[in-house]
Parts: structure tokens; C-alpha cells; sequence
């Protein structure tokens, strides 16, 4: 087999966000693009020689053709053994956990998250170091510049590898193994959770829905719910990864979700519901008659973790990212265990989790895991929550109003505008940045202003600092508005604007979403002058 090198030139805009390099499918897919983009993240590790390294993906269109370039790619450089998904099928987490229990020394995971796929949509490519997380910020700024100098890739000439067949072939000198996507990972969930538990209350009548979004969570939703644990058949729905995800979006929210959201809501709702997104590592989570906000649910899964075996022992803290709601905050002060505050994007919790300081981890955005592996992880949450329930025997809704009456309860909202122009997006953030010093003290809306700041992080663990993640502005009853610039999507800016506000256990905890939010919506408004900046009356996505 013969190793070509192959001259290039870089291509401008091959920056890794906090989950890799997302762009339309079809940038990807144009001459060089994805090599270039590999050759740098090759030469930003000091090579792969000798390496191992694990592969996998969602399942979108291209993801199949990618696999087969980066292989080609490693073994052309002398990669010791790839370790890849069946199909080049992996879920985030269960990358990570693959990543880990293998000694791996780091992974590819070929995935555009919660984004819709398609030729016409979105592709992305991140890469997992070692310990099973995202790659730091140190990492990502030298594949970035690698990608500006570059001249050249080193690339294999040779057939596909047949990824259909579990076992191991060879790539010149490469081991390549395939391997079953999804054993690895259930075997690690019933050391943590009590599956003989579960199954009894799934057989005693408690019913559920799983709606996988047509994403990789179908095959592992399936042999976890309805294989191990014993759900009915057809528990899980759109269970079939598809490359577009069946035309949906695999986001799972109320309005990307709004068919199993209908039926939680309806007459002859099932007990329980969650669903999951594109490469696995998100969740929502519903009872009957109750969506639980992601904000919410790290709560309740840090106030009752200890009922699941594997977090018997108890949490060594908490961590969220800034604009996530308090309501964790409130959870592990009563428990008086630590609790932080990070930028948003997981590689944040890495060495909180490392380092042992956290167990528990959470964002807004429908992520939350613990310290099994160190991605969010999307069936993870829902075993948890299932744990739970069966170990309460109480409905969501109950433990919903019971947490609430115990620590107070955090209205939530974010609204989202997409595909803003950036040049307007950065005007908005700059002119409230500006204001920042002057605006203490000021009231909008019936709310004072107690302190506006540009949120900056130093990590506890590495002293390293992080600016420029986001303008929090908090009220004095406890109200807040962040407004942050996205880096999941794919063309303009997205702005992100995150409404907070706080009711005491003896405070109106039966509000309207709407009306609890009201005045905070306004503040926000006033102080951003969003519909005069944006030219938008109202958000795209409001979650």
C-alpha cells in the first residue's frame, strides 16, 4: 500500500469550537478540507506513531466517508491500532468510556451534535484526549494553528475497510478492530445504576417513552430499555440512526420534540419520558404533565444521586456551567459539598473531574454526567432519573413539587436568536459591555441591578484563566440575564439570552413560565436593546 503525501495550502476558518469544528456538510466535503483539518489535529499531538486511538460518530450523512479518510490518514502515519464503532457508529459518551477503559490515547468523534444532517446541513469533527474529554483549550489553539501553516498531508492509497463486521483487520501496519458500539457502554451502566430494581418496577407498571430522534442513541436506548431492563416493546421510538436524522432535528427540546411533549401532555401520557440528540449526550427529561428544564434535573439528580448504587458513597460536589440555572447551587450548599461555576462547554468539567473535585456535572443545554466518563451523557441522565423514580416510587411531577418546596424554585427560560449577522451580534455584546461598570444600581422593570460582569474563570485545578465567556448581570432578589455569542452553529451568530428568576420555598413556586419571567424578559430587552440591534421582535427557539 502507498502512502501519498499530498500538497495543500490552509483554508481559512478550521478553528475547533468547544465541541470541535462544525460546518455545513458541504465545506467538509470539498478537496482537502477534512484532510486538512486531520493533518492538523495529527500534528497538534505530536503525531499518531505508535498510537492508539479510538473512532466513531452519529451516523450522519458523510460520517461513513470521513471514517474511512482518517483511517487511511493514521495508518499512513503509523498509528498502532484504531479502535472503531461498528459502522463508525459511537455515541459521544460511549466514545469517551472506550476512550478510557482501553487506554486509548485519545479519539475522532465524527458528529455535529444536536445540529440536523443532511448534504444541505451540518457535519463536524472533534477530537478526545486521553482521559475520555474534549480537547482543552491548549490543544485546540495549536490545531488551530496548525491549520494555517500547513502544506501537506500524508494519506494512504487503498480499498475502504469493511466496517460492517466486528473484528480486527489490518491497514499496512495498523490493527484496525471493530467493535460492538453500544456492550462496552451498557456494561458500564449496570455497575452504576440498580437494573434488578428497575426491571421490577418497569414489569410492576411503570411505563415510558424513549424517542431517539433517529440518532445513535436508538441502538443503545434499545438494548438498555427494552432488552436489559425489560420495557415494553416499542418503548423506544424512531429507534434507526438515519444520516438526516429522518428530516427532524435531532435536538432534544421542547420544540424539536413538540410530538412527545404533545403526548406527555395529553390524556393517557405514559409515566415517564425522555429523548436524546444526534450523537447521544443530551436529554430531556418529562413526566406526565411535566417538562423538566435541563436547569432543574442536575438539581434533582444531585439531591437523590445517592439513591443509585454507583453514587451511594455520596457526590464530592457539583459543577455547572455559568449560564445554567442556581438551582444545583442551592442543592449542594444545604448537602455542604462544593459547587462551581464554569464557562460553558464540557472540557471545563474535565479537571474538575479529574481531579475529584466534582461528580456531577451540568449545563443548560440538555447536558448533564457525572464522572463515569468525561463527556455529558444523554441515556445516562435517563437511567438515573429511572433509578430514581423506581426508588421514590413517586411520579415526576411529585418530586418535582417536593424539591421545590424544599430548596426554592428557579424559573427558567433561554431564548435564542439564530443565524444573527456577526457583525450585529458583536455590536449588541460590545455596547453592553461597555456599560458594564455604570450599570449596579439601576432598576428595570421592579428589578435592581446588583452586579454586571464579562464572567471570567480561573480553573481551582490548573490556575488556568478563561475570559470573555459571557455578560451575567444578577439582581438583587436573586434574578439574572446572561447573554452570550454561541459556537455550535454554522453560519451568523447565534445569541443566546438566559433568563433566571428565584422564588424562596415560601414564594409563588405554581407561576406561569411567561409571568414568573416577565420583568426579567424586559430588563433583558431594555439593557441589550436586542429587537433594536437584531432587527428581531422576538427569539427564533425559546427553550
Amino acid at each position: 500500500m502507498q502512502v501519498n503525501t499530498v500538497a495543500t495550502a490552509p483554508i481559512a476558518g478550521q478553528k475547533p469550537g468547544t465541541s470541535g469544528l462544525r460546518k455545513k456538510t458541504r465545506v467538509f466535503m470539498q478537496p482537502h478540507y477534512l484532510e486538512n483539518f486531520v493533518q492538523s489535529i495529527i500534528d497538534a499531538i505530536g503525531g499518531v506513531a505508535g498510537k492508539v486511538l479510538v473512532l466513531g460518530g452519529d451516523g450522519r450523512y458523510w460520517n461513513d466517508r470521513a471514517a474511512q479518510v482518517i483511517l487511511r490518514m493514521c495508518a499512513a502515519q503509523g498509528a498502532r491500532r484504531m479502535i472503531v464503532g461498528q459502522n463508525a457508529l459511537l455515541s459521544t459518551p460511549a466514545a469517551s468510556h472506550l476512550i478510557r477503559k482501553r487506554g486509548a490515547d485519545g479519539g475522532f468523534i465524527l458528529s455535529a451534535s444536536h445540529n440536523p444532517g443532511g448534504e444541505d446541513a451540518d457535519f463536524g469533527l472533534k477530537f478526545n484526549s486521553a482521559n475520555g474529554g474534549p480537547a482543552p483549550e491548549s490543544l485546540t489553539e495549536r490545531i488551530h494553528a496548525h491549520s494555517q501553516r500547513i502544506d501537506a498531508y500524508q494519506i494512504l492509497e487503498a480499498q475502504d475497510v469493511d466496517l460492517s463486521r466486528i473484528g480486527t483487520t489490518q491497514l499496512a501496519q495498523t490493527e484496525i478492530e471493530i467493535v460492538d458500539p453500544v456492550s462496552d457502554y451498557a456494561a458500564l451502566m449496570e455497575t452504576l445504576f440498580d437494573f434488578d430494581l428497575i426491571r421490577r418496577t418497569l414489569s410492576n407498571g411503570l411505563t415510558l417513552r424513549f424517542d431517539a430522534m433517529h440518532a445513535v442513541t436508538g441502538p443503545y436506548a434499545t438494548e438498555i430499555l427494552e432488552r436489559r431492563l425489560g420495557a415494553a416493546a416499542g418503548s423506544v421510538v424512531n429507534a434507526r440512526p438515519l444520516p438526516d436524522f429522518g428530516g427532524g432535528h435531532p435536538d432534544p427540546s421542547p420544540v424539536w420534540a413538540a410530538d412527545l411533549v404533545g403526548l406527555m401532555m395529553g390524556d393517557g401520557a405514559p409515566d415517564f419520558a425522555a429523548a436524546s440528540d444526534g450523537d447521544g449526550d443530551r436529554n430531556m427529561i418529562l413526566g406526565r404533565g411535566v417538562y423538566v428544564t435541563p436547569s432543574d434535573s442536575l438539581a434533582v439528580l444531585a439531591a437523590n444521586a445517592h439513591l443509585a448504587p454507583g453514587y451511594a458513597r455520596g457526590l464530592a460536589g457539583v459543577a455547572r456551567s455559568m449560564p445554567t440555572s442556581r438551582a444545583a447551587d442551592l442543592v449542594a450548599q444545604k448537602a455542604g459539598i462544593a459547587h462551581f461555576e464554569t464557562p460553558t462547554g464540557w472540557k471545563f468539567f474535565g479537571n474538575l473531574l479529574d481531579d475529584g473535585r466534582a461528580t456531577l456535572c451540568g449545563e443548560e443545554s440538555a447536558g448533564t454526567g457525572s464522572d463515569h466518563v468525561r463527556e455529558k451523557d444523554g441515556l445516562w441522565a435517563v437511567l438515573l432519573w429511572l433509578n430514581i423514580l423506581a426508588h421514590r416510587g413517586e411520579p415526576v411531577q411529585r418530586i418535582m413539587a417536593a424539591h421545590w418546596s424544599e430548596y426554592g424554585r428557579n424559573y427558567y427560560s433561554r431564548h435564542d436568536y439564530e443565524a444573527v449577522p456577526t457583525e450585529a451580534a458583536d455590536a449588541l455584546i460590545a455596547a453592553l459591555r461597555a456599560q458594564l461598570p455604570d450599570l449596579p444600581g439601576r432598576s428595570h422593570d421592579g428589578l435592581t441591578i446588583e452586579s454586571a460582569e464579562d464572567f471570567s474563570y480561573l480553573d481551582p485545578v490548573d490556575g488556568s484563566r478563561t475570559n470573555g465567556q459571557g455578560i451575567r448581570i444578577l439582581f438583587t432578589d436573586g434574578s439574572r440575564v446572561v447573554l452570550r455569542l454561541s459556537g455550535t452553529g454554522t453560519e451568523g451568530a447565534t445569541l443566546r439570552v438566559y433568563l433566571e428568576r428565584y422564588q424562596p420555598p415560601e414564594g409563588a413556586l405554581d407561576l406561569a413560565l411567561d409571568d414568573a419571567l416577565a420583568p426579567v424578559i424586559a430588563a433583558a430587552d431594555a439593557l441589550a436593546r436586542i429587537r433594536e440591534l437584531t432587527g428581531r421582535q422576538a427569539p427564533d427557539v425559546t427553550t
